[in-house]
């Protein structure tokens, strides 16, 4: 593990202030104070987070935001709060696009030390926000969307269990039985989502036929398709989708095969996209806060480089039912 500032400070015996003022050369400090530290430095072969410093002295800083699929408009939005809040503060943005590929994922977190970045806003894949070790960065990391194992990183999510239950218990409350839902594969987002949908129906009696799928619009239009040809007995009354990609596949294969909404099929989702109340009838979502997601993940980013020695912090905002026509309103 690499050593932390707070290490230095307390092998020299001071302040993670005194340790501060000796790095930049900036306050007073006693030479036989600033000769120890600097002997601890050595010793523990301490090395300063340069981004940090760069925003102290008020350098030009560079943000890093890496997102999963910039076709999402949920990233769209979350780029655009991010962007405005860095811009505000003076600061540089360099989006990258992973399209939930892991290697892609780590070539622009190598691009990201390679450009030395102040820091990352980052929306992981599944596999690295479950493995993820901030120590190995030299820049502070915020996640968006995902989050990683607790105390990792700083972090900013909707609640997800409660989106979720909350949609189930609207269904079941409309009276319908046979629910079934497509639920993005590749994100921890995707799985929080499926286990509070299916544990919120199964208390409630009615069956969940609740898959994974890649998180794009072929594959929910080929998962409705399949749902949709099979024998009327076992066809879902009632379809969720986990994010807003997958709910325009759903929508665009119900319409396809003629299916009245929520007559022959109720449709739900998350994401209230433009479309889903534009289209007839409209589409019941949960609302996300992108923007406040993008404009919070800056906020405690510019806060973890201020005191990089702080806890953790992950921020978990409410969504918001939004009730259309689509589920019978």
């Amino acid at each position: 593990m690499a050593p932390r500032i707070k290490d230095v400070a307390e092998a020299a015996g001071v302040s993670v202030t005194t340790v501060s003022r000796v790095l930049s050369n900036n306050g007073p400090v006693r030479d036989s104070v600033r000769r120890r530290v600097l002997e601890v430095i050595e010793q523990l072969d301490y090395r300063p987070n340069a981004a940090a410093q760069r925003l102290r002295s008020g350098d030009t800083a560079t943000i890093g935001l890496i997102v999963s699929d910039v076709r999402n408009p949920f990233f769209t939005e979350v780029s655009r709060a991010v962007e405005d809040a860095a811009y505000a503060q003076g600061m540089r943005v360099i989006l990258c696009n992973t399209d939930e590929n892991p290697e892609k994922e780590a070539m622009y977190l190598r691009l990201m030390e390679s450009e030395r970045v102040t820091g990352v806003i980052y929306s992981p894949t599944y596999e690295a926000a479950r493995r993820f070790d901030a120590r190995t960065y030299a820049f502070p990391v915020v996640m968006i969307d995902r989050a990683g194992p607790a105390g990792v990183t700083d972090a900013v999510t909707l609640d997800n269990r409660d989106a979720a239950t909350r949609l189930a218990e609207h269904l079941v409350e409309r009276g319908y039985k046979r629910c079934a839902g497509l639920f993005g594969n590749a994100s921890t987002t995707g799985r929080e989502r499926h286990a509070a949908f299916v544990e919120a129906l199964q208390q409630h009696g009615v069956s969940a036929a609740a898959e994974f799928v890649d998180p794009h619009p072929e594959a929910a239009h080929a998962r409705v398709t399949a749902w949709l040809a099979a024998e009327s007995d076992e066809r879902p009354d009632a379809i969720v989708a986990s994010n807003g990609l997958l709910l325009l596949g759903a929508y665009r294969a119900l319409r396809e095969h003629g299916a009245r909404m929520p007559d022959d099929v109720a449709l739900a989702g998350f994401d209230n996209d433009a479309w889903t109340d534009l289209v007839t009838p409209g589409v019941t979502v949960i609302a996300q806060p992108v923007y406040e997601i993008g404009k919070n993940a800056m906020q405690l980013l510019t806060q973890r480089l201020a005191e990089p020695e702080m806890s953790t912090r992950t921020l978990v905002l409410p969504g918001e039912l939004v009730v259309r026509g689509s589920t019978g309103a």
